[in-house]
């Protein structure tokens, strides 16, 4: 009896999705590292994705962001036709950017850790006082808020009630400090680049963010409201950064003496960043022989160095004398092309641990480098 041959079709198995059944903290995580408006966009991807991107912990709203919804915006007017009009939405308060907002937070479910918002200008105080109230409330740990209007962006007094706070970042913004005023307590790094009330204290704002680590104020840094023994008394400050500025548009001064006692009074500096473009520095009285050594810091970044001004190139050439085990050396000087640099006494210079040094804009006698980088393992 012959056998009967036939052809056996095997089961064709489905593919397995090995995203979706990965943890949702898992899925979050990578979700977080998206761009956010892609983040939103695997909403489409099946019924169990819909509403994975509400569990985001971090909302960057940057420029990107509003950029893109411009973009969309375009093309569906571009594509619109008879029957879409009797769709559009005529209250304005429906594409604004507050409107965005808020709409995106009231739908994010978990907690938002981190919270970035770069804007022109918010027409309403009343949304951005809602915003923090309701980022303060969810565990809000890192927040960035930029304005790019002409004028700073006044932030509400509900801002000093975020306590959680591990960074803040305010650029072209003001704010004045509430009556009461308990301070961030977790706050490691604080960018201000802040138009202060003329009435604000800066001394009692720092005092009350001790663990403070990284501090830079930027362009708007008024001398005349920071008091540079203030700045001191944050002894766990690593890394510090200033931008001299004054409030008339007119050149500050600054004491070179001041600046040594702000270091030397900083156990655990390790990188200091410093800009003089619109700053004069004078001697102010002799520096401490307690303060000659800054064993911690690591990096010096001088800008707008006046090569031409003795005062400034001592204390740059002193500053450096003074820190031994200094590793990255970084100077832009204001003027291209110096006469012949003030002399200084080189005797008393120690051995260096130096391995990157980058001078930039400078001009040499026979070779115009406008940007050098120097290591020990270059020739």
């Amino acid at each position: 009896m012959g056998l009967i041959q036939g052809t056996h079709k095997a089961p064709t198995l489905a593919p397995q999705d090995f995203i979706s059944s990965m943890p949702d903290i898992v899925i979050n995580n990578i979700l977080d590292r998206l761009p956010f408006r892609n983040a939103v966009r695997t909403s489409v991807l099946s019924s169990n994705w819909r509403f994975k991107w509400t569990m985001l912990t971090q909302l960057v709203l940057d420029v990107d962001f509003f950029d893109s919804l411009e973009t969309v915006d375009e093309e569906e007017e571009e594509d619109e036709d008879e029957e879409d009009e009797e769709e559009e939405v005529d209250d304005d308060d429906e594409s604004n950017n507050e409107s965005i907002v808020s709409k995106l937070l009231l739908q994010l479910r978990g907690p938002i850790t981190k919270f970035e918002l770069s804007v022109d200008d918010i027409s309403d105080a009343d949304d951005m006082d809602n915003w923090i109230l309701f980022l303060s409330r969810r565990g809000l740990k890192d927040l960035t808020l930029t304005s790019w209007d002409a004028n700073p962006l006044e932030l509400p007094a509900s801002l000093f009630s975020c306590v959680e706070l591990k960074h803040l970042k305010l650029r072209n913004c003001s704010f004045s400090l509430p009556p009461i005023f308990d301070g961030f307590p977790n706050l490691l790094s604080l960018d201000l680049c802040v138009e202060f009330e003329d009435n604000t204290q800066l001394g009692e704002f720092f005092t009350r963010c001790p663990l403070l680590e990284k501090l830079t104020m930027d362009d708007l840094f008024e001398m005349d409201k920071v008091n540079i023994v203030e700045i001191a008394k944050q002894e766990n400050l690593k890394i510090l950064s200033l931008k001299f500025h004054d409030s008339d548009d007119k050149t500050t001064t600054a004491s070179s003496s001041n600046i040594f006692e702000l270091v030397g009074s900083l156990p655990k500096l390790q990188e200091l960043h410093l800009d003089f473009e619109e700053c004069r520095l004078i001697e102010g009285g002799p520096r401490k022989s307690f303060f000659t050594l800054f064993p911690c810091l690591k990096v010096i970044k001088l800008s707008d160095i006046c090569l031409d001004n003795g005062i400034m190139f001592s204390f740059a050439f002193e500053l450096i004398r003074s820190s031994p085990n200094l590793k990255t050396l970084e100077i832009t000087p204001s003027n291209w092309s110096a006469n012949s640099p003030p002399q200084v006494d080189c005797s008393t210079t120690r051995l260096l641990q130096l391995q990157s040094v980058m001078f930039d804009c400078l001009k040499g006698k026979n070779v115009i480098r406008p940007h050098c980088v120097l290591s020990p393992d270059e020739s």
